[in-house]
């Protein structure tokens, strides 16, 4: 199977998640299987509520246009026309968001490499619902693609996603192997004071939709010195319904508890926590904060957590040679495909093992 018809399959698959998002999709059959694995992947992992998927679906299309695909896959010409040994590529995938590991799945495939895949139990349906649609639209993928609950074995090279915690885990059992293994990484917002409704609405689709769970969640936020939050909370309500999901009002209950009792000072709408603090990782349900009078406060704070810090949201540019682009306001759990999860590029890799 060459390259092209790799690429044709990738697109037709983005097209037909596509459409049944918009309910265009006119195979019944297929409308029927996802809206079943839909209700199983919830049923097994309430997180996955049917919004969250629809939108992982709608991410997946957006990065699968035919267009972006091309210009993606032409940076990577003469790799992928030389020959090199196509290797079993095994991905050990994490469970935060649905199909949190599409990309690397696209990425291994339209490179010729075998795919093997280590499910999280909390996203064993979806990845294997997905792979069944694609290797329905091209059936040469049927041998290229495995999936297992059980422990690897006969594997090349290695790409994890995980926590920090068990990144050292990888480190240990996958550091004779070629790897790619991924830490905790967050993002922030930085915030002039000038922004428009809609750039606030879209800001609070950074950081609200998968409940603020993905390493593109925006967590913490800079804002001037003198920023009034009236109009910031004006815009995020359409977001107040999030607290009906009896996970995240756990949460949100909790963390408000433990404000009160210890007196830490804090605003709330009802449905979101905001504290000032320097750190980076807010727990769910809670915003950090942090004031600057100069510019060079944020990029200090982005060059000690380069490596921390997934996406930067927001109108500014950064002149200083940080590894992240910044994203305007309501694209950060959009990537495109030529955006890579901690900023290491696996089409390179995977064209180098």
């Amino acid at each position: 199977m060459d390259l092209n018809r790799r690429k044709t399959a990738f697109v037709k698959l983005g097209s037909m998640l596509e459409s049944f998002v918009k309910g265009k999709l006119n195979d019944n059959s297929k409308v029927k299987f996802l809206n079943k694995k839909i209700g199983q992947a919830h049923k097994i992992n309430p997180w996955f509520d049917r919004n969250n998927v629809i939108n992982a679906f709608l991410g997946i299309s957006y990065m699968l246009k035919e267009e972006k695909v091309d210009a993606w896959l032409n940076n990577y010409e003469k790799q992928l026309s030389s020959v090199f040994n196509k290797k079993n590529v095994a991905v050990i995938m994490a469970g935060n968001l649905p199909l949190v590991n599409f990309h690397d799945f696209l990425c291994v495939l339209i490179t010729g490499h075998s795919f093997t895949g280590k499910l999280s139990s909390n996203d064993k349906v979806l990845p294997v619902a997905v792979s069944e649609l694609l290797i329905e639209i091209e059936p040469e993928f049927r041998n290229k693609i495995n999936f297992t609950e059980e422990r690897l074995t006969d594997f090349d090279a290695v790409i994890a996603t995980g926590s920090d915690n068990t990144s050292r885990y990888f480190d240990y059992y996958f550091g004779k192997y070629p790897n790619i293994i991924r830490k905790n990484r967050s993002s922030i917002a930085i915030l002039d004071g000038k922004e428009d409704d809609d750039s606030l609405k879209a800001l609070s689709e950074d950081m609200l939709k998968y409940y603020g769970m993905g390493c593109r969640s925006v967590s913490k936020i800079f804002i001037p010195e003198d920023y009034s939050f009236e109009r910031f909370f004006e815009n995020m309500q359409s977001w107040e319904n999030i607290i009906d999901f009896y996970k995240y009002k756990n949460n949100y209950d909790y963390y408000k508890a433990m404000f009160l009792v210890n007196k830490t000072p804090h605003l709330d709408n009802g449905f979101l926590l905001l504290k000032e603090d320097t750190g980076l990782f807010s727990p769910l349900s809670v915003l950090y904060y942090q004031k600057y009078s100069k510019n060079e406060e944020f990029t200090a704070f982005i060059s000690k957590n380069n490596d921390s810090i997934q996406c930067v949201v927001g109108n500014i540019s950064l002149k200083e040679n940080f590894k992240q682009r910044v994203i305007p306001f309501g694209l950060s759990q959009y990537p495109e495909v030529w955006d890579y999860a901690d900023n290491i590029d696996t089409m390179e890799f995977l064209s180098s093992i």
